[in-house]
């Protein structure tokens, strides 16, 4: 059965507009699986009342919802001001290191004592999202000396960029060792960590999480070019990766963006990771009831490009259209998916048995009219790499006994996930999911499944036996 699902999927972001009961179950009836809670404005109490909010609205209305915590990271900004900075092209600045006393009128400090040494002279600083831009003059062990180049007006804790320069700051800032623990408490489901720079940085959260009881998967957010220069080594030591278009857009020149968010896609499919596209998707709708053209066809690259999911952030934190923005992405999302997609899963690397099995089983699905994959899997590996694979047309309807893999395979392009004990002969299992299928109208009687299964019976469990495909009806 062709249709059913919209294999995009949806993060909306909660905030002051969508915080009650109420708003979070128009957003799950609008299409949104994933919802983000944005530590850079979230408070601990907050977070705790939400994921409770998420976790009860879900159960009640029958609509499943995973939890993405999007850590602050160790972001670079100016000092507070007692009052705006009214910048020209040719004017000199100075950034205060440390307790260093002001030399200039135009004057301001960086939370970053560090900042001086790793800069050089020539470099370019972006202040406030790329607006103003400053090049380095002269620095010493007390301040860095600029020119402004492109003016504006400076406020208190404006972000700074520094594009093409590695930065010496830890991987991780003190809130986000709080928010880490704050994780374990409340359960959430995914962890994106900000400003990721090479693999280390993320072994180092994932080290944290364990410890602190957390099963959740972590996805890099690829922010800068450094993070560009090391993106295979982050792909691979993380469980998917977001495109955040809004610091990523400032690091590189806006006529590469778009080719920078087309080669992380791609290295994704082939690396069998999920990808998200973010930041900017519906910008406009902040204050208009629909978007603009150009935000449908970004929307439309993104989910031709087969993005996993895509993002929404101020559009649902603090727009006054929330659930209407998902409705137009979940809109957007299913023509362009019933026109074809753009294939970069063909190139994806089968460097191990299982995957070689995986695209076996999708050709399979691919050759059969109105065939369903259905997939059997303990900790999700199975479901993720069928997903990897890009089926063109079946649906992927993904069988687990873990209510945490269940939910982490909510983010998964075309993956319909259930929670059902596995532990029964295999046989049984098929004939159990066929039901469940059947009953929900998301098969008929008769129809072709494409049956993947690694989980081992008892007696297989002796022999090594690990994959298997079986194609069979409803």
């Amino acid at each position: 059965m062709e249709g059913i699902l919209r294999k995009t999927k949806i993060i909306a972001t909660l905030g002051p507009a969508t915080e009650t009961a109420e708003d979070i179950r128009e957003l799950l009836e609008a299409g949104a699986s994933v919802l983000r809670l944005n530590m850079t404005h979230a408070k601990a109490d907050w977070v705790r009342e939400v994921a409770q909010a998420v976790r009860s609205v879900s159960e009640e209305a029958g609509i499943p919802a995973a939890l993405l915590m999007d850590l602050t990271g160790p972001s670079i900004r100016t000092g507070e001001l007692k009052e705006p900075i009214d910048l020209e092209p040719g004017d000199g600045m100075e950034i205060t290191l440390g307790d260093a006393t002001p030399a200039m009128a135009c004057s301001t400090s960086v939370n970053y004592a560090g900042l001086g040494g790793d800069l050089a002279v020539g470099d370019l600083v972006l202040v406030d999202n790329g607006v103003i831009h400053l090049k380095v003059k002269a620095k010493d062990a007390e301040r860095v000396t600029c020119e402004v180049i492109a003016g504006g007006e400076l406020g208190s804790r404006r972000h700074i960029n520094l594009p093409g320069i590695r930065v010496s700051l830890p991987g991780l800032s003190e809130k986000d060792l709080k928010d880490i623990e704050l994780a374990g408490e409340v359960g959430v489901d995914f962890v994106a960590m900000s400003f990721v720079r090479d693999a280390a940085h993320l072994e180092e959260l994932r080290g944290l999480l364990e410890k602190a009881g957390s099963h959740a998967e972590i996805i890099a957010k690829i922010e800068d070019q450094e993070a560009v220069k090391h993106l295979d080594q982050i792909v691979m030591a993380s469980d998917g990766v977001m495109v955040a278009r809004g610091d990523l857009g400032i690091e590189v020149h806006m006529e590469e963006m778009p080719i920078v968010q087309r080669i992380i896609v791609k290295r994704c499919h082939a690396l069998g990771k999920k990808v998200i596209v973010a930041t900017h998707l519906l910008e406009s709708m902040i204050e208009n009831p629909v978007p603009t053209r150009a935000e449908v066809t970004d929307v439309a690259n993104a989910v031709y490009e087969q993005a996993d999911a895509l993002m929404l952030s101020g559009e649902t934190s603090i727009g006054a259209h929330a659930s209407a923005c998902v409705r137009a992405l979940d809109t957007i999302a299913r023509r362009i998916e019933a026109s074809g997609g753009a294939g970069y899963s063909e190139a994806a690397r089968l460097d191990t048995r299982k995957k070689k099995t995986v695209r076996s089983a999708v050709a399979l699905a691919n050759s059969i009219a109105n065939s369903s994959i259905v997939v059997f899997t303990d900790r999700g590996v199975l479901g993720n790499y069928v997903a990897s694979m890009r089926p063109e047309k079946a649906p992927i309807f993904a069988f687990t006994g873990e209510e945490t893999v269940y939910r982490h395979l909510l983010m998964n392009r075309g993956v319909e996930p259930f929670v059902m004990g596995i532990s029964e002969a295999r046989a049984v299992l098929v004939e159990q999911a066929a039901a469940v299928l059947r009953e929900r109208g998301l098969v008929e009687a008769g129809d072709p499944l494409v049956v993947l299964i690694d989980v081992l019976e008892d007696e297989e469990k002796e022999k090594g036996a690990v994959d298997s495909i079986h194609l069979q009806t409803a």
